[in-house]
């Protein structure tokens, strides 16, 4: 039999070179993309996604808000750019003040739970909420409208006070009607407040991260153009207390949805290292005999839900110097708010609210 002919040394040379060179050409459409190529051969494996920025918790932490404290002893947060609008109705509550005992050590003194959790009492609940709006309003008797909140983009228009008997299903509210206040309950999420200046219509918003992927926000601010007239000129916003990126972990999924909304999804995350004194000084327990990348120990993916918000109100056309940030975050400040998620989902609720002074209480 013949020989097999091999080719020559140099025809070898310059096919690995142009195999070299698609392997550099598909690897930059994969950066370009934000993915990496596996290098396993075994079996096909999910492309991994580019690191982010990192940071430590206490970089990302904002500074605690002082409350304000109402003569009937509640600590809320009013927004201090919008007082002199004195038609406006505004405020977020924490969780100092109250009756409420169910979250509370013994010696503690009453808290501010407003929401109808399976802990607490209705009926210090209800005392709750009458504190709250008196703090507020200056009227306990003034109508509280909440709602049935489900994560979603849902928005309604509230024209009356019928809706505090049977409250309805979204995510947010609005009405010009005066002589009301309108309600979104939280515990982590982020409540978001505005206000036309010139139609004297308001809206209320609650964004989780559902909410926010769904563009609860940017769907309400359309919402009360429509409804009202509103020119996005005339808009001002405030973003009240929630979770924080410095507490904010989510996983891979989060990611994945957030990047399939919005283009500058990767700016809303960033990679958080531990900086807990045990694993500071005795690094060496920490580590695993795992592969690199595949420990549980090592950086989680973090949130930036409150820079989410705000990139929608700027989206919906408000001028950034109109939109408030209160700031402080749930989970960093258990002794002035509720969290969730610090409290492993045994919480009580803040609420936020919002109105148009009605001309009796003027």
């Amino acid at each position: 039999m013949e020989a097999t002919m091999r080719p020559p040394a140099s025809q070898i040379l310059d096919s690995n070179r142009q195999v070299q060179e698609q392997i550099r050409e598909i690897d930059a459409l994969f950066l370009e993309a934000g993915l990496a190529r596996s290098p396993r051969r075994s079996s096909a494996q999910p492309a991994r996604l580019r690191r982010f920025d990192g940071a430590a918790p206490e970089e990302l932490r904002a500074e605690a808000p002082v409350p304000r404290i109402a003569a009937n002893g509640v600590a809320w947060l009013p927004v201090g750019a919008w007082e002199r609008h004195s038609w406006l109705w505004h405020g977020f509550s924490t969780r100092q003040g109250g009756v409420s005992r169910a979250y509370c050590a013994d010696t503690s003194p009453g808290e501010l739970n407003l929401g109808f959790t399976p802990d607490d009492a209705r009926e210090s609940v209800l005392c709750n909420r009458q504190f709250f709006v008196e703090a507020v309003t200056g009227d306990p008797a003034t109508p509280l409208v909440t709602i049935r909140q489900f994560h979603s983009n849902v928005v309604v228009h509230t024209a009356s006070d019928a809706s505090r008997e049977q409250p309805q299903k979204s995510d947010g509210q609005m009405t010009d009607c005066p002589g009301l206040l309108l309600a979104v309950q939280t515990a982590d999420c982020i409540p978001v407040l505005v206000a036309d200046r010139r139609r004297r219509a308001v809206a209320a918003f609650h964004a989780g991260w559902r909410g926010t992927v769904k563009r609860i926000v940017e769907t309400g601010i359309g919402r009360v153009r429509l409804e009202f007239g509103s020119r996005p000129e005339d808009l001002i916003a405030a973003i009240g207390p929630g979770i924080g990126p410095c507490c904010y972990a989510v996983g891979e999924e989060v990611f994945s949805a957030f990047e399939s909304q919005f283009p500058y999804a990767r700016e809303l995350f960033c990679e958080v290292y531990s900086t807990a004194p045990v694993r500071t000084r005795y690094p060496m327990l920490f580590l695993t005999q795992r592969a690199p990348g595949h420990s549980i120990v090592g950086p989680n993916l973090h949130l930036d839900l409150i820079e989410a918000n705000r990139r929608q109100l700027v989206a919906a056309g408000l001028k950034p110097k109109s939109i408030q940030v209160i700031g402080g975050c749930t989970s960093c400040l258990p002794e002035l708010f509720f969290s969730h998620r610090a409290s492993q989902g045994r919480s009580g609720r803040m609420m936020s609210v919002i109105g148009v002074r009605s001309v009796s209480s003027s």
